[in-house]
């Protein structure tokens, strides 16, 4: 029975292969319809979103990205909000798999912030589990394929809100005045002198997250470009760059958040001059 089974999966997985290989051949043969733009203007609109501009409620001219963050936010207010509600209150002391995966996604947050900042860490577990959650989802929030009209009458697909620069450096900066204020918190003007002395960390933060999720959407909108068919090597391409930069970019700022937050609330003490010990003489 159990040699039956492994002979059918095999099988399964032989037919699946050889039809990734044909949609592949076949999305490397049949030519694609007549390119609109060139991939150089193709490139620059996934920076600079100067032909993806949308018109929301009236006002035109809106960054696409802008739109993105908005809708992440309110569906991870709306989602905290069903969870506080309904779930909550029905949680365990044997947790279910839905508990589970949400204390797991807590107690990310928290076991990161006691490990790096054991003096100070309570706002900084929600600081980091908010952050981690927007940054995550709103990654893979270009996986969806959520379509929106320019201004100009083309049909687009909302990007990931850090792929934009403003977006990023909004991060980056919030994140540096979070670990300012834990500064301040513990060692009042001290912390601001210790925050400082680490001036091109939101720079560094900021231009990490955009450069890695625009190389992301760089590749991505050049595979699409040049093949003809969404399937396979786009849709394979797409969702790799997405889940490593989601992951490798949500701990990497909630780590350096939490590293530099650990040391700057650190209380700092006045070291004591040690009196050194008078020889006496003797008689």
């Amino acid at each position: 029975m159990k040699a039956k089974k492994i002979k059918v999966n095999k099988t399964a997985l032989t037919i699946w292969i050889l039809a990734l290989v044909l949609l592949l051949i076949l999305s490397l043969i049949i030519p694609g319809r007549e390119k609109e733009e060139t991939i150089k203007e193709v490139m620059k609109d996934g920076v600079l979103h100067e032909f993806g501009r949308i018109s929301l409620f009236g006002i035109k001219d809106v960054n696409p990205a802008y739109i993105s963050s908005s809708i992440v936010v309110l569906v991870l207010l709306f989602f905290a909000l069903l969870v506080r509600i309904f779930a909550f209150p029905k949680f365990k002391l044997i947790p279910g798999k839905f508990q589970s995966l949400i204390e797991m996604a807590v107690g990310f947050g928290s076991n990161l912030a006691k490990s790096n900042s054991p003096h100070k860490n309570g706002i900084l577990g929600a600081y980091i589990f908010a952050a981690a959650a927007y940054i995550f989802f709103g990654t893979l929030f270009e996986l969806f394929g959520v379509q929106a009209v320019t201004v100009f009458g083309a049909s687009i697909s909302l990007p990931a809100p850090l792929s934009d620069i403003n977006a990023a450096i909004a991060m980056g900066v919030t994140s540096y005045l979070f670990i300012m204020s834990g500064g301040i918190s513990s060692n009042g003007l001290k912390g601001v002198g210790l925050t400082l002395k680490e001036f091109s960390l939101p720079i560094s933060m900021s231009f990490r997250l955009f450069g890695a999720l625009l190389s992301g959407l760089l590749v991505t909108e050049l595979v699409y470009y040049w093949i003809t068919l969404s399937f396979v090597l786009p849709v394979l391409v797409g969702i790799m760059f997405t889940l490593l930069h989601a992951l490798i970019q949500t701990y990497v700022l909630t780590m350096l958040t939490a590293v530099y937050y650990g040391e700057v609330s650190e209380p700092q003490t006045k070291k004591n001059k040690k009196s050194q010990p008078k020889l006496q003489a003797e008689n």
